[in-house]
């Protein structure tokens, strides 16, 4: 199994499209990229902490490519908008890719790269950082499966 992470705004959207992948074996909500080392959704909202609220996501490479993961990324956000997306607003709700390692970092890069060159966004520019793992903090239970546990549906954004 491999490992990819992703912050796309509220993390429960991201979390259920996710799961939805053939290939996907775990999809887990949690935080990254702040200094803080203990911190809870309360604090994480605040957007005081410098994490995003990110999925974690098991994969198993034979079935499904870090590349397919990465468009799959990109068609369910908009890139474009920093540190927030719909009504969600804050550092905490960016867009970023946590590369695990050299070749996810190079895919992501020509990914982005390739996205901002495909004309989809027009002249806007594609806001997202593309940054090493850091330390992953699994969300508080009640997050995970948020939205199948409260039979919503969707609160994510498709574009």
């Amino acid at each position: 199994m491999a490992l990819a992470t992703f912050g796309a705004g509220c993390f429960w959207g991201v979390e259920h499209f996710f799961r939805e992948v053939e290939g996907v074996t775990q999809a887990t909500c949690g935080y990254m990229g702040g200094k803080d080392t203990a911190v809870t959704y309360k604090e994480v909202k605040t957007g005081t902490t410098g994490h995003a609220e990110v999925v974690q996501v098991e994969f198993d490479p034979e079935r499904v490519s870090f590349n397919a993961l990465l468009e799959f990324f990109w068609k369910n956000h908009n890139p474009t908008m920093l540190n927030m997306q719909g009504g969600d607003i804050g550092s905490q709700y960016r867009s970023t890719i946590f590369f695990h390692d050299k070749e996810q970092k190079q895919q992501a890069e020509a990914s982005k790269l390739a996205l901002a060159r495909s004309g989809k966004w027009g002249l806007r520019p594609i806001v997202t950082e593309i940054v090493p793992v850091q330390t992953f903090h699994i969300a508080e239970e009640y997050h995970q499966n948020y939205l199948e546990k409260n039979n919503l549906p969707s609160c994510h954004l498709t574009y």
